[in-house]
């Protein structure tokens, strides 16, 4: 896949076999302009060659528990599971530093609450509640 990259990243060209044996033949597109942008929590396996092509690298850092809080609160009042600023801290702090995780959780809290409370009261969810 990656050899499929490379000339796209460098010529933007993209090479294409069709057929195969003594009757295959190589196609040249010619691609317009990009930008790649890549993402991976695993950089360690990609190539170096891959690696080097691109011509930024960057590291995020995780999120901090006080700004998953405030997405929280604020994923939980667009899907109407109520506001409440304890609630989101606990969810906030079992998130591993990631959004995508901190609003499943949420859904699975407010799933938990339609099922046992009343739709938005996440309460439940604090210490020694027993459900978090």
């Amino acid at each position: 896949m990656e050899e499929v990259l490379y000339p796209a990243m460098e010529d933007y060209q993209l090479d294409i076999m069709i057929g195969e044996g003594p009757a295959a033949r190589s196609i040249k597109i010619d691609l317009p302009p990009f930008t790649l942008i890549g993402a991976t929590t695993r950089a360690g396996s990609l190539t170096s060659p891959l690696r080097d092509r691109f011509g930024i690298v960057q590291r995020l850092e995780f999120y901090q528990i006080p700004d998953l809080q405030h997405i929280v609160s604020r994923s939980a009042r667009h899907i109407g599971a109520g506001d409440e600023r304890r609630g989101a801290l606990e969810v906030a702090r079992r998130s591993r530093g990631t959004p995508r995780i901190a609003n499943r959780l949420l859904r699975r809290v407010r799933d938990f609450a339609e099922v046992r409370h009343d739709g938005t009261s996440p309460r439940y969810c604090r210490p020694g509640a027993g459900y978090a």
